[in-house]
């Protein structure tokens, strides 16, 4: 059972905290007539986050481990059928700095739940924190977020980011932020 248990581990952190909540989430199967993709009605949207960088820190790595994260974003709305881009940067009390873009997607169940898997790549500058092994970083996850009337959203976002194994080093991370999107109109 503990190889399995270590398995699981490894493929966790290989696929991304944050996509394995998304297909969990594809496998609880809610009534289908509720379940939806994209959000055309949707204005583009700032969106701003604080939270945790480095949740799960290595036990081989000397320097770095969790810090404060704070993140921006410009989301520009379903553009590509269901895909929506976005742009964004990332800081940590660590000084990294992490400049990104990347695609998401929306799936709505019910009018206000919306989960939306998302990848990006950019660059990565460390700081003082943790070595993520490359200044090509790719980070996958989901945020679930309530969608109010006036289309803001709340929600938590959870990522992995890793170089995919484009450098020597490759710990990843995981990173889990408050986020609020405003609509821009």
């Amino acid at each position: 059972m503990a190889g399995v248990a270590v398995s699981l581990s490894r493929m966790l952190k290989r696929v991304g905290y944050g996509a394995a909540v998304a297909a969990l989430a594809c496998l609880a199967q809610p009534a289908v007539a509720q379940v939806t993709f994209g959000s055309p009605g949707d204005p583009p949207h700032v969106a701003l986050g604080a939270g945790a960088f480095d949740v799960t820190p290595s036990s081989s790595s000397t320097h770095g481990g969790t810090a404060a994260e704070f993140r921006g974003e410009y989301r520009f709305g379903d553009m590509f059928w269901i895909i929506a881009p976005f742009v964004g940067v990332s800081g940590t009390s660590d000084g990294a700095v992490y400049g990104y873009g990347g695609f998401g997607f929306d799936i709505n169940f019910a009018p206000n739940w919306v989960l939306t898997p998302n990848g990006a790549v950019g660059y990565f500058g460390r700081g003082s924190g943790t070595n993520l092994g490359s200044a090509v970083e790719f980070r996958t996850g989901a945020e679930l977020d309530y969608r109010f009337a006036d289309f803001s959203r709340l929600g938590i976002a959870v990522h992995h980011t890793s170089n995919a194994g484009i450098g020597k080093h490759n710990p990843g991370e995981q990173s889990v932020v408050l986020m609020y999107s405003i609509p821009v109109r």
